[in-house]
């Protein structure tokens, strides 16, 4: 386990090398940070291979470091600041995420009708694709210290985007599943996958608040913050464990709602106050979590990739964008938010691994052939559409004219709402 840690922290120092080289090329560091992963991955160089991606200590310590991460969602949800803007974040939600999974669904189904391919495989590339990975897009927030009327709807959407997108994923995955497979998923998986994580995060949340309520040093600040934050990672193990029949728990919504019942608990000071001291762990984590994402990720299907892929892509970023626009039109959104939040909403990688996962499960037994489908596309799709996503995100936040709009704090430092720049 210490020649484990050795090649994790080595890693970890090369995603953070390459991340200041990408960013002199005006680029977001999480893309060096993802193409770290992938060289050092077990499809390249094997410094994180298979055994350590496979080993439950490093999974649970990913699990824990997302909690951390769902910090950045979390605070964000302070009843006062979403009230206003809350119904056009539902609403922007649905269009969006629906509106992906009825075009990825709608283009698939026709191109497999005329390739002679189970139409059904078209609903479950809708439902894999309408998800959205937070993390990539949260770390070009933290890292260029956005903010504006795209960042504040962005952030919100974030738990909710991934709420939908497990509703809508495991409604279509059991009507597959229990039309073809042997492998039937019980319907109370849909409603306990995306209640379970806020429950554990709310409950978590009540003392967190009471506790961090009070005026304390920083290190006793960050003990007690740190060991609520390990306390929910556990008893999310414990339900994936023991309550779960495969460990499919989100525990970035669990962070996420964690951290959004202590936010509304203390006072807007404090919270900015308690995010500036947990900044160093936050920025650890969301580098590992990003090294995470990009390790499984195989860049020889970039050479190997065909129709199926660039469909995928470009059907579900039509989905992404137009959906967003929509929303933003319905709504009445500002202008920045119906042109560029869609831009900001493609990276997928992570979620689409999962979903890809637990599909390719289910119908590996009944028709192998769908199954191989699925993971050939999805995985090439998750290494190209990740690069590209990364950049688009960035330049929606560019274009939205949000760059560096973080005020200054009465100290003089700057943050997002407490959060500062990865360095």
């Amino acid at each position: 386990m210490i020649a484990s840690l050795i090649k994790i922290m080595l890693a970890v120092a090369a995603a953070l090398l390459t991340g200041k080289l990408v960013s002199r090329l005006k680029l977001p560091s999480i893309l060096g940070w993802l193409l770290a992963g992938m060289l050092v991955g077990p499809h390249g160089l094997r410094l994180m291979d298979s055994g350590i991606l496979d080993a439950l200590w490093y999974q649970n310590t990913i699990h824990v470091l997302e909690c951390a991460v769902g910090l950045m969602i979390g605070t964000e949800l302070v009843w006062s600041r979403i009230r206003k803007s809350g119904k056009a974040i539902m609403i922007t939600t649905l269009t969006q995420s629906l509106g992906t999974f009825i075009l990825v669904s709608a283009v698939f189904a026709v191109l497999f009708s005329i390739n002679g391919i189970s139409v059904y495989l078209a609903f479950v590339f809708g439902g894999i694709a309408l998800a959205t990975a937070p993390a990539p897009a949260l770390s070009i927030v933290k890292e260029f210290k956005t903010d504006g009327p795209v960042t504040k709807t962005l952030i919100p959407m974030a738990a909710l985007d991934d709420m939908v997108g497990v509703v809508v994923f495991f409604t279509t995955i059991a009507i597959v599943a229990g039309s073809i497979s042997d492998q039937k998923l019980p319907a109370y998986m849909i409603a306990v996958v995306v209640l379970l994580p806020l429950a554990i995060g709310a409950a978590v949340g009540v003392p967190a608040g009471i506790l961090l309520r009070g005026e304390h040093k920083k290190t006793v600040t960050l003990t007690i913050l740190v060991g609520m934050i390990l306390a929910t990672a556990v008893i999310g193990f414990l339900c994936n464990t023991f309550l779960m029949p495969r460990p499919v728990l989100n525990f970035m919504l669990m962070g996420m709602a964690f951290s959004a019942v202590f936010s509304n608990m203390v006072s807007p000071e404090r919270l900015e106050q308690i995010m500036n001291y947990f900044n160093p762990v936050l920025s650890f984590s969301m580098v590992l979590v990003i090294l995470n994402l990009g390790a499984p990720l195989d860049y020889h299907l970039i050479l190997g990739a065909g129709v199926y892929t660039a469909v995928y892509i470009g059907a579900r970023a039509c989905g992404k964008y137009f959906g967003a626009r929509l929303g933003g039109r319905i709504t009445k959104s500002p202008d920045t938010v119906r042109k560029y939040l869609g831009l900001t909403l493609l990276p997928h990688s992570g979620v689409s691994l999962v979903f890809t996962g637990i599909a390719v499960s289910v119908l590996s037994s009944a028709a192998p052939e769908n199954a191989g489908i699925i993971q050939g596309t999805i995985a090439a799709a998750a290494v190209i559409n990740e690069i590209i996503a990364v950049v688009a995100a960035k330049k929606g936040f560019e274009l939205a004219g949000e760059f560096g709009n973080v005020k200054q704090t009465e100290t003089g430092d700057q943050s997002l709402r407490g959060g500062g720049r990865i360095q």
